[in-house]
């Protein structure tokens, strides 16, 4: 059974610093020389992106709901093989959702460090990790970390203030050079912030000033084989859109294609590489909204795609990738741009979210569990030929995305994982 020290990084409310605090841990302790595996909860493209950065490693996705708990399980297991440190970053707040960051952390035995935003704050500062402690008292809850603390006078007010049995895993100061930048669907890409190593680095001090650098507990995870994937793609080239404009990628994904015996390549649409030699595309979701006017001259790669959708052969368009296909792609800004214009209809941005949240779908390929996020609409005359279901009761009734098909062209809303279904991914790519 392997073992390995683990923390399950989570927080009372989404906000609190959740991802910069993972990131810079993991970034503190492999500076040390350690190997860190990161994992983040929920369904995100975003957050696992700065992660990667920070540890070297690939960050993937632990969720109950879309993923399973014997994906999770033989992940887990494999990491504690290699690792010198697991963490593992909670979804929104500790106990939010259902399943939620805590019966991850539950399921798995791993201690629980909530992050608290601490300023405003002083004796409070116990009172909430008390609370988060004890709500649920099997819940294998190990201490706090203060976040946007004034300095040193301060983070002794915090630390007094724990009661008994709590450990005080360190403290961050307010530091605005420090900050991660976001836009609408959350942090940037890890490949547009110029100076991520050293905001890291930066927060990573912080944490190695007060004591963040000990190692967390031993955690058991029992041996958990890997599934067994059939080489259904075997002598397949996958073309897979990879950039600025295209970077929603689970690496869970790309690692089930070759398990699949796919060969993989990638190009950039935005760059204006030439579509490659392939027997299938995949078109990723991703920016496309902030990059139309480029990718709109594209025209090269867009033909290509074209000619191979006319060839009756598949292509997979997820979100983004569903947006570039369209006739008309609205921006924020209200401007109009054609980019492949292989869907009927018109997509356009909205100023708030339109739809989140976990889903399943049955395609003719087979069932799938996947989630969607985005702030656009499309309006299409084509008729869908599966609508998704939402995993949560509170949305039981209301349509999930729709999924649309022309010729072997798939094109959803929804970000499918590959994981659940490795047979019927196949099959999705094959002619």
């Amino acid at each position: 059974m392997p073992r390995c020290p683990a923390l399950f990084v989570a927080a009372p409310a989404s906000g609190q610093g959740k991802t910069t605090v993972t990131a810079a841990l993991a970034r503190l302790h492999a500076r040390q020389g350690r190997t860190v595996r990161l994992f983040k909860c929920g369904p995100d493209f975003l957050d696992p992106q700065i992660h990667q950065f920070a540890s070297g490693q690939p960050c993937h996705t632990l969720d109950l709901g879309m993923c399973g708990v014997a994906d999770a399980a033989w992940r887990l297991a494999a990491a504690a093989t290699t690792a010198d440190l697991i963490l593992i970053e909670g979804v929104m707040g500790l106990f939010d959702g259902q399943p939620s960051g805590a019966d991850i952390a539950r399921q798995f035995g791993v201690p629980v460090m909530a992050v608290i935003d601490a300023r405003a704050m002083a004796q409070t500062f116990g009172a909430l990790a008390h609370g988060l402690a004890t709500f649920q008292p099997d819940l294998p809850f190990s201490g706090v970390l203060a976040n946007h603390v004034g300095g040193t006078g301060h983070i002794e007010l915090l630390r007094a203030s724990l009661p008994p049995g709590l450990r005080f895993y360190g403290a961050i100061p307010r530091d605005a050079e420090a900050a991660l930048p976001e836009r609408h669907l959350g942090l940037l890409q890890a490949g547009e912030i110029t100076d991520l190593g050293q905001r890291l680095d930066r927060i990573a001090d912080h944490l190695a000033a007060t004591g963040a650098a000990e190692l967390p507990p031993l955690v058991e995870f029992p041996a958990t084989p890997a599934p067994v994937v059939p080489p259904l793609l075997a002598g397949r080239t996958i073309a897979i859109a990879r950039d600025a404009a295209y970077g929603f990628l689970y690496p869970a994904n790309l690692d089930t294609l070759r398990a699949l015996g796919a060969q993989l390549e990638f190009f950039s649409p935005l760059a204006g590489d030439a579509l490659p030699t392939c027997d299938a595309v995949w078109l990723p979701g991703g920016y496309p909204e902030l990059y139309a006017a480029e990718l709109a001259t594209r025209r090269g790669v867009w033909r290509a795609l074209s000619a191979h959708v006319a060839a009756d052969r598949p292509v997979l368009a997820e979100c983004g990738g569903m947006m570039s296909l369209f006739t008309q792609l609205r921006d924020q800004s209200g401007h109009v741009h054609t980019l492949g214009n292989l869907l009927p209809g018109e997509v356009v941005m909205q100023p708030r979210l339109s739809a989140l949240g976990t889903q399943t779908v049955t395609l003719p390929e087979g069932d799938f569990r996947g989630h969607t996020f985005h702030y656009s609409k499309a309006t299409t005359s084509l008729t869908p030929i599966a609508h998704a279901t939402p995993f949560s009761t509170r949305r039981h009734g209301r349509a999930g995305e729709a999924i649309y098909r022309q010729q072997r062209l798939t094109a959803s809303y929804l970000h499918l994982y590959f994981p659940s279904n490795p047979v019927a991914t196949a099959h999705l790519f094959l002619p």
